[in-house]
């Protein structure tokens, strides 16, 4: 029996990590699988693995409030350090590009423990953008024994890194697996959530609405809500509906600008079953988020990027999201040509999701089962 320690510390991470740590379930004759948290996010966090029904072996508890990158990495680097010398994996597993990930990967690698990138090989090629999680993503991927790559082109990206093609799995995204498996629990149980969303208006179109990139905080985000605010002012029938994160950089911005404005409609961060409904109730979404991204097409709802680049251009290449920046005028003109261009609309919600098709668990479980550790 081979012994997997899969280390995680944010939503995304977990909400990417969950139905694979599920699928591991299924095998518990080949595998112990120990699961590792760091909690760099505790509450948004705690309400992914509640709903996964997944409680940590090992609880690192790193989070505080305002954390510098420096104070994360070296907590997570330390904390690590201490449970992969008491249990000693076969294998590290992790996700994406968090300070989490990069740390972790750091310590595992440290104990010459091998190293399972899960959403290998994603890259805008800038350092900055997204800053930190491109150097993080990289940095771990230099680290990594096995890269489980979402797409053709991220195992491309590797490829072009040297990286030796046997050691890429081009495996879907797991997200996908997570959204199907949401999507379905939530029809299966009848949910509305009326008492989150009492205040929306559902028979209006509603604009779904997030930001949390470190690189838009400050002047970006002040130009996301005047635009966020002409919009709403333009199109007083609209619902703008925006789950605002936590982090003070955001939720000050965007609280100062946007708490007045009846037809916005600020609201505290969801969870991942009412995110989802709300995903699948809009008209479309303005967000910087990168899973979003990938979930979006599944829904037949456009996006667009409120960032300059994405290390997911996938959905940019089918048609289904389209860089807008935190340029005013671009985010208004873009999101107008959604709401009163029903040819336009068409072309970016009718797509086959370029991401997955909810059976990327699987995948990474059938190498593992076969791979000489």
């Amino acid at each position: 029996m081979k012994k997997i320690m899969i280390i995680f510390g944010t939503r995304p991470e977990a909400i990417k990590l969950c139905p694979l740590i599920n699928e591991f379930k299924k095998h518990s004759s080949a595998f112990n699988t120990i699961v590792c948290v760091s909690a760099q996010h505790r509450e948004m966090l705690d309400q992914f693995l509640t709903l996964f029904k997944i409680a940590p072996d090992h609880d690192l508890n790193l989070m505080q409030e305002n954390q510098t990158l420096t104070e994360i990495t070296s907590r997570v680097l330390t904390e690590a350090c201490k449970v992969l010398e008491q249990v000693k994996p076969d294998m590290v597993l992790v996700q994406g590009d968090t300070t989490t990930t990069f740390a972790a990967s750091l310590s595992a690698f440290y104990h010459k423990i091998r190293i399972g990138h899960v959403e290998a090989g994603l890259r805008t090629g800038n350092k900055y953008s997204p800053f930190p999680e491109e150097i993080n993503r990289t940095l771990t991927g230099a680290m990594a024994d096995l890269h489980f790559a979402a797409t053709t082109r991220a195992r491309d990206n590797l490829r072009a890194e040297n990286i030796p093609a046997e050691k890429i799995i081009v495996t879907g995204n797991t997200v996908i697996d997570a959204l199907f498996w949401v999507r379905g629990k939530i029809k299966a149980e009848n949910k509305n959530f009326i008492d989150l969303f009492h205040p929306i208006d559902f028979n209006k179109k509603i604009v779904l609405v997030t930001g949390h990139r470190r690189e838009n905080f400050g002047q970006r985000f002040i130009n996301l809500c005047n635009a966020l605010k002409s919009l709403a002012q333009s199109y007083p029938d609209l619902e703008i509906v925006y789950p605002v994160h936590p982090n003070p950089n955001v939720k000050k911005t965007v609280y100062e600008y946007l708490a007045s404005i009846p037809n916005i409609k600020l609201l505290e961060p969801l969870e991942y079953e009412p995110f989802i409904y709300l995903m699948d109730k809009c008209y479309f979404i303005i967000t910087d988020s990168g899973g979003i991204q990938e979930e979006a097409p599944s829904l037949g709802k456009p996006v667009l990027v409120t960032r300059n680049s994405t290390e997911r251009p996938e959905a940019i290449d089918v048609g289904a999201a389209k860089l807008v920046g935190t340029d005013k005028n671009m985010i208004l003109k873009e999101a107008i040509k959604l709401l009163t261009d029903p040819t336009y609309y068409a072309s970016m919600s009718h797509i086959n999701n370029p991401f997955g098709d909810g059976r990327a668990s699987q995948r990474i479980i059938d190498v593992l089962l076969n791979y000489s550790y």
